[in-house]
């Protein structure tokens, strides 16, 4: 390295330096899907992400996706998928595949890509701990308001139980948790990514909740990055139709986080290498940061 290279590398950790000390002992809970999720150089990209934040005393807690593989699974086994309101229709048989998918095939790789880079993540699900209680999903917010659904073993949230996820925290270790939730009598229900990661960062006590998505974050009506967004902001885009489709869900649990405690939700460019570094570490972003 000569000494421009090595200059620049110095200008980068001075730059990161007050955020480090600001999110230091802070918990940062990370929605992880998408592309992030299947490229290599940004499955890579991010498990060094999630090691250096634990390195620099940041506590970060994966909550990670797998609809795709489940729906690769599935066609294997010659089932077809359906949705409803962007919801995969879950009976006893897909739900099988659900938890071998994200409780096994999934779960398993990001935590051994994250062990991989001298980091010690533990795989969770909602079992684990009586972490996630949940309950079958019976209504769904569509244009017209609140619709009546069935889809079978597709799960809300009733509870979460932190302690187990806050011990590990407050040792060396990684939360990866998988989004199945369980009743009392022990069935399991496939619980929307995004609305478990939301949950968790509440009752965590999160600083920062980031959604890595496919998209550059939330776009003006001219398609430009908007950087920074209030809840007032949010509510008017949506009114307006500018944010619109399968942005809402999104923004509906970025919104729902900072009402509840969040200090703010980050909805991330997941196909931006080291996304979660510059999202958080840097001035600049790859996102739209929603603020109450």
């Amino acid at each position: 390295m000569d000494m421009n290279s090595a200059q620049s590398v110095a200008h980068v950790l001075i730059e990161a330096l007050p955020y480090i000390q600001r999110f230091a002992g802070k918990t940062v809970v990370i929605k992880y899907g998408g592309n992030a999720m299947t490229e290599a150089h940004l499955k890579a990209g991010f498990a060094r992400d999630v090691v250096l934040l634990k390195q620099v005393g940041v506590n970060p807690v994966v909550v990670h996706g797998g609809g795709p593989q489940i729906g690769l699974l599935l066609q294997r086994l010659g089932k077809v998928s359906e949705f409803v309101h962007g919801l995969r229709v879950t009976d006893r048989e897909t739900m099988e595949v659900v938890q071998m998918v994200l409780g096994g095939l999934v779960n398993q790789e990001i935590v051994a890509l994250i062990n991989n880079f001298s980091g010690k993540a533990v795989g969770l699900t909602g079992k684990d701990g009586q972490m996630i209680r949940a309950r079958p999903l019976r209504e769904v917010s569509g244009p017209d308001g609140m619709t009546a659904v069935d889809l079978g073993l597709v799960g809300e949230i009733e509870s979460v139980d932190p302690a187990i996820v806050h011990n590990l925290d407050r040792s060396a270790f990684i939360p990866v948790i998988a989004p199945i939730g369980f009743d009392r009598e022990g069935n399991a229900y496939n619980i929307n990514a995004d609305t478990a990661a939301e949950k968790l960062a509440v009752v965590l006590d999160a600083e920062k909740l980031l959604l890595l998505t496919n998209t550059p974050g939330v776009l003006d009506s001219e398609g430009r990055l908007i950087p920074r967004l209030t809840a007032s902001e949010v509510d008017q885009m949506i009114r307006s139709g500018v944010i619109h489709g399968g942005m809402i869900p999104k923004i509906r649990c970025a919104l729902d986080a900072v009402r509840s405690g969040v200090t703010a939700t980050h909805i991330v460019d997941g196909r931006v290498e080291h996304a979660v570094l510059l999202e958080l570490l840097t001035s600049e972003g790859v996102g739209t940061l929603i603020s109450r």
